[in-house]
């Protein structure tokens, strides 16, 4: 058990690298930008991103989730996989950009309930960026190239920060300024990856393998757009009932909650292959259970941090007009955690080939995201909005236990369980009700508070004894550095990663 554990720690460490510096990057420079754009301006850009990843995902047609397995596959030429999927994407991509801009201006209106065409032209254009560039890092993964990965993904970001802040501080361009910012420098790098990597890349389409590609990739579409809409129809909604500004105000909460996101990114990349590496069934189930307990665990402290002190966090790192995004911090880093949960839970079904699951699974919690949010966000505003997001997850993730209890049984450790959630309402419920909210002395309570969290799961016997050595082992970093470089390789190449839901636009 110990060494999937450390396979799993260590790969999620190498693909969470570039996520930590990126994010790190990002938010120091959040005091900067909402000094130079207004909760309209920032709310407008960044429901554009989202609109952006939500289109990319439907004009791939499963083609990045297909070409993960299919590279594999003894059966098949990977120097053939790669170079059919670059064809199929960079024409679908491109066909997709250009049938879409002669109507900038009927979809500004839409997503953003006024007429800002430009805006929507440039959103267009990083379509085909954010496409071509998800192709490009997939290639990295198929190759376990973590290194380059992480230096091609922090030299796009440096960039990208460096032309973001000429265009918005230096020259005022607003909400311009951040799409520009971020799509042109991503086109530089597609452009540089497309060149570097070409001898392996075509666009020739091969039809006969992109028909075995689309019969794969494409039943997995649809359940990733109902997922995904779930992290953007909320926002649609608080356009047409609040206004841009609090559209704003909820992105700029999106945004500080991707602290909990970076650990899931990591969980996500690094979890699928060493959960279909284990062949015994038995096996398997055993460690899902303890994964699921342990991850639980890690990511409700942070959880717990952004609840305590998501006051101060907006207070240190926007300007005043954002404040009140703080009211939706907790209940999205709490969402966070249940989509990672989905995740495990989506492996699961992989596991059994039973993967038809996911879409109902998925249509059933926006159902419930939409309805909830129609309820909430005109009384709650943007508190409301994260309630109805942490309700929908858990729609999705109730559908999906019953789904995968049913084909594959997983004794689930509901006791440890329990305690994480227990411990996790004591300590938030003290604070909100008995702590100052601002200040030097609440912040302190709030620290003491937080740092209580490990240590009321010691003393509630949450850990086991062989969790204990390991916490033994953090007073030696130079013995538990020596174990983690035993752990076996990370990737068995002849698992297929059968199915991975897209990532929410991260920087």
């Amino acid at each position: 058990m110990s060494g999937y554990l450390r396979r799993l720690a260590t790969t999620g460490a190498a693909y969470t690298a570039a996520s930590i510096l990126s994010k790190v990057i990002a938010v120091a420079l959040l005091p900067l930008y909402t000094r130079y754009l207004t909760p309209e301006d920032y709310g407008a850009a960044e429901i554009l991103f989202a609109a952006v990843v939500l289109v990319s995902i439907v004009i791939r047609f499963g083609l990045i989730e297909a070409i993960l397995r299919f590279y594999y596959q003894d059966d098949e030429d990977p120097g053939k996989v790669v170079a059919g999927t670059f064809g199929g994407l960079f024409w679908l991509s491109t066909l997709g950009a250009l049938l879409a801009l002669p109507f900038a201006g009927p979809l500004s209106e839409a997503l953003l309930d006024e007429s800002a065409p430009e805006l929507v032209r440039i959103a267009i254009g990083g379509l085909w960026v954010l496409t071509m560039w998800e192709f490009m890092l997939t290639l990295f993964r198929l190759e376990e190239r973590a290194r380059a990965f992480f230096v091609t993904t922090i030299l796009n970001v440096v960039a990208a920060i460096a032309l973001t802040v000429v265009l918005v501080v230096g020259l005022d361009e607003g909400a311009r300024g951040l799409l520009l910012g971020s799509y042109a420098t991503g086109a530089a790098f597609v452009v540089a990856l497309i060149a570097l990597q070409w001898r392996r890349l075509s666009l020739r389409l091969d039809l006969p393998l992109l028909r075995r590609l689309f019969r794969f990739g494409l039943p997995t579409m649809p359940a990733e757009v109902s997922l995904y809409l779930l992290n953007f129809v909320d926002r649609l909604i608080i356009v047409r009932t609040l206004g841009l500004a609090e559209a704003g105000l909820y992105s700029l909460a999106v945004k500080f909650a991707q602290g909990v996101n970076v650990l899931v990114r990591g969980f996500q990349l690094a979890w699928p292959p060493l959960a279909y590496s284990i062949r015994d069934d038995e096996e398997a189930r055993r460690t899902y259970a303890t994964v699921v307990t342990l991850f639980v665990a890690g990511t409700a402290f942070v959880v717990t941090g952004m609840w305590l002190f998501s006051r101060w966090i907006v207070r240190a790192l926007a300007a005043p007009e954002f404040f009140d995004s703080y009211e939706a911090i907790g209940l999205i880093s709490t969402a966070v955690t249940l989509y990672a949960l989905y995740l495990v839970l989506v492996v699961i079904l992989g596991r059994t080939g039973r993967t038809e699951f996911n879409f109902p699974a998925a249509i059933g919690a926006l159902v419930a995201n939409v309805a909830l949010n129609l309820a909430l966000v005109p009384s709650l505003g943007i508190a409301g909005a994260g309630l109805a997001l942490v309700a929908s997850y858990l729609v999705v993730l109730g559908l999906m236990y019953v789904f995968t209890q049913r084909l594959f049984p997983v004794p689930y450790e509901w006791g440890r369980l329990l305690r994480v959630v227990l411990t996790v309402a004591i300590l938030v419920g003290v604070a909100e009700l008995l702590v100052p909210t601002s200040g030097a002395l609440g912040l302190l309570i709030r620290a003491a508070l937080f740092a209580a969290y490990p240590l009321a799961l010691f003393a509630s016997g949450f850990f086991s004894d062989e969790e204990r050595r390991w916490m033994a082992l953090l007073r030696h970093p130079g013995a538990l550095l020596a174990d983690l470089r035993s752990a076996e390789p990370a990737v068995d190449g002849r698992i297929p990663e059968v199915y991975e839901v897209e990532r929410m636009n991260e920087d």
